[in-house]
């Protein structure tokens, strides 16, 4: 039979579904979505910038001397980590080794960094650390960077120490978020804050259509779900109702307790949020507060690993939901659209800065083994097979190899510092820790077995497309390939 030729082209990688585990779409009857930078994405910048200036105010209230702090959207990033302990903000690879690290807002040089923290692995499981796993975090860790150097400054009083100021931030960050300022701001005026994306409710129809039960669950409250899906959906409905896409529909989910819990569920009756206790079955139209995984799956009828749950919290959304209810997860990383068009454009160079440190690796290879054959001769021992010649002659090659080792790197510094760089300015890729992976990524390999950019590129999956896994790369596979 001759070769058939695909005639559908995949869509540009950053709007592409990446699989960790093999996933099956027809296999899945039933599809929960989050709605804060999942279904509904914001402009980070604006809505954290408002988010900053809350908590500004409510510290300003308590006696602290913020009124000269500026919010910077540029200094942190997603997948970063609070040290609890000495108020630093860390990047770590997948094994928690630290690869970069700021005290407040000054940067750790590399000696500091290795002193510090050479004997220290990032475990999340400890509380002296604190994982930064949504957009939701930038302001948060602006924040607190500042206010570990106003500590350090002296100007904070006593009774604090790296660990309090923490818990300040992320007390008064809740309570900004609680309080209602904060939304009322973003309902009052929803097109400085939502990025609107016309291909979300094509793919929820298309889903839909394909037999899939879809579910809201947000713990976000139904006075502010209500404008923010209407915001965001509304315009591409052609004057439907956004709650006629989905099958049911549940606020104050209070995930992660949600996935684990035995809550029941309540009715909302209006848009004032008057409520009323559960009436017979959950059903299509009504909104309902609270209640649990387990009677989401007893409602549609389907086993946990029948349901994909896609959602943007590392945690709240994709490992509770895979660790206890054996549920598909879908992790939305807005961020990973900009990087992954930035080492597209980088790949060239990329190649080259390869091509150069399998050199250096040659090089340094070498040098070793001339190092080996020295010592060798100087204890009147046979040279390694591949030397020959006199102390001399090995000294002039070590000679010659160390000022090729040197050109090379002029070369490779650069090409590696803008490799760096790729994704963010400061931290680099977002699932990348130097040559390795990040903890972030490690995350989300163990618990998320799809990523993506936005909920809409399940629209170049299809609801009938199977994502299978890629083969796992080790150490040993460049080595194999000759």
């Amino acid at each position: 039979m001759p070769a058939v030729t695909p005639a559908v082209p995949l869509p540009p990688p950053e709007r592409r579904v990446f699989c960790n585990r093999t996933l099956n779409m027809r296999s899945i009857r039933a599809i929960g979505f989050d709605m804060d930078y999942t279904l509904v994405h914001y402009d980070e910048r604006a809505w954290e910038a408002r988010a900053y200036a809350h908590v500004q105010q409510l510290l300003r209230e308590q006696g602290l001397p913020v009124g000269e702090l500026r919010f910077d959207a540029d200094l942190f990033a997603r997948g970063l980590v609070l040290d609890r302990q000495l108020g630093n903000i860390v990047k770590a690879n997948r094994f928690g080794y630290v690869t970069q690290a700021a005290h407040g807002t000054r940067f750790l040089d590399h000696e500091t960094q290795r002193k510090v923290y050479s004997q220290v692995w990032v475990d999340l499981s400890e509380s002296r650390w604190v994982f930064l796993n949504t957009l939701f975090s930038l302001s948060e860790a602006c924040i607190y960077a500042q206010l570990v150097d106003l500590f350090d400054q002296g100007r904070l009083g006593q009774g604090l120490d790296y660990g309090r100021l923490q818990d300040l931030v992320g007390d008064t960050m809740n309570q900004a978020h609680l309080e209602g300022r904060l939304k009322a701001e973003i309902i009052a005026d929803p097109r400085r804050f939502v990025d609107l994306d016309p291909d979300l409710v094509p793919t929820l129809r298309d889903l839909r259509h394909a037999g899939k039960k879809l579910f809201l669950a947000t713990n976000s409250e139904w006075h502010y779900t209500q404008p923010m899906m209407a915001w965001a959906l509304g315009p591409f409905l052609g004057g439907g109702d956004w709650r006629d896409l989905f099958d049911l529909v549940i606020v104050q989910a209070k995930k992660p307790g949600f996935f684990d819990g035995s809550a029941p569920f309540v009715e909302v009756v209006d848009d004032a949020g008057r409520e009323r206790p559960l009436q017979g079955p959950l059903r299509q139209g009504v909104i309902y507060r609270g209640g649990n995984a387990q009677l989401v799956q007893e409602h549609f009828g389907v086993d946990g690993g029948e349901i994909l749950y896609v959602g943007d919290h590392v945690y709240a959304d994709v490992h509770v939901s895979s660790q206890i209810r054996r549920w598909r997860t879908a992790l939305v990383l807005r961020e990973l659209e900009h990087e992954v068009v930035q080492e597209r454009a980088f790949a060239g160079d990329q190649a080259e800065l390869e091509a150069r440190m399998r050199e250096k690796q040659d090089l340094d290879h070498e040098q070793a083994t001339l190092r080996l054959a020295l010592q060798r001769l100087e204890h009147g021992e046979p040279l390694p097979a591949a030397v020959t010649g006199s102390t001399a002659q090995i000294q002039e090659r070590l000679r010659t190899l160390r000022a090729a080792t040197e050109a090379l790197d002029q070369k490779i510094v650069p090409l590696a510092r803008r490799s760096g760089q790729l994704g963010h300015e400061h931290w680099g890729p977002l699932l990348r820790a130097g040559s390795d992976k990040s903890r972030l990524a490690r995350q989300i390999e163990r618990h998320a077995d799809v990523y993506t950019s936005r909920v809409s590129n399940l629209q170049h999956l299809t609801p009938f497309g199977y994502l299978r896994a890629a083969r796992g790369s080790l150490p040993h596979d460049e080595a194999t390939r000759g």
